[in-house]
């Protein structure tokens, strides 16, 4: 009963995202038909959503703190050589002493319980260390700042592609404003010489002629649609926000 419940349930949502679907494209195509222009979110808003979206930014971003990490840690890697020791020892010491009178050797061996400590500083002075260090910090330092180059050039590269993006999504619009205002002059011509042509005003070959190019006008005006939502859909994907399909006045 439950799996009944959850198929019915399921084919429930999956009608209703299909109406929504459905309703949205309806609603493009009657716009689009009536010759409109969408208004847009500006092109900053855009490019802000993107770059804050971006994985490949998001990677410099940790690639730059973990190179700063690195040069932090190469600027006081000097006090491995500096160092504090302490060793304590607690246990039996035993000891061996002979002694001799000049008629006799006496051997005697003695055992003790003894605590022993010894606490010390040390101080290295490594040549390769010494030598090397601002070869390494220089290394660390340019690591750090080609990182910072790397992520600035990701985002510069985002930031024209999102540009080409929204120019010809703008671009695509255009093209289906003037494919709709062709497609409804198409249609009101295919009409009238329809009417004409159930009149005997228009021979066959003329009312072929227009159905033809009719025809050539509607597949026109799809694919400008197909390129259009495509540029939409594209752009939306890596802003991550949907574009309302505001009239621009």
């Amino acid at each position: 009963m439950n799996k009944l419940f959850n198929i019915l349930l399921i084919l429930s949502l999956s009608a209703i995202s299909f109406n929504t679907i459905q309703g949205q494209t309806s609603e493009l195509d009657d716009i689009s038909l009536s010759g409109s222009e969408f208004k847009f979110p500006p092109l900053q808003v855009v490019i802000d959503s993107v770059l804050k979206r971006s994985s490949t930014v998001s990677f410099r971003k940790f690639n730059v703190q973990s190179k700063e990490a690195t040069l932090a840690t190469e600027r006081i890697h000097w006090s491995r050589n500096i160092g504090f020791q302490a060793d304590t020892r607690f246990g039996n010491l035993s000891n061996f002493a002979t002694s001799e009178d000049g008629l006799s050797n006496t051997a005697a061996l003695t055992t003790a319980r003894q605590f022993n400590y010894s606490v010390g500083l040390f101080l290295k002075f490594p040549l390769f260390d010494a030598i090397n260090r601002k070869n390494q910090i220089k290394l660390a330092e340019s690591e750090v700042e080609a990182a910072k180059s790397m992520a600035e050039f990701e985002k510069e590269q985002i930031r024209q592609t999102v540009i080409k993006l929204y120019q010809d999504l703008i671009l695509k619009q255009k093209l289906l404003k003037i494919s709709s205002i062709s497609l409804g002059n198409g249609r009101v011509n295919k009409q009238m010489v329809e009417k004409e042509f159930r009149n005997g005003v228009v021979p066959l070959s003329e009312y072929v002629r227009i159905n033809g190019i009719t025809t050539s006008i509607e597949r026109n005006y799809e694919i400008a649609m197909s390129e259009f939502i495509i540029s939409k859909q594209l752009l939306e994907d890596m802003a991550g926000f949907v574009f309302g399909l505001t009239l621009l006045n």
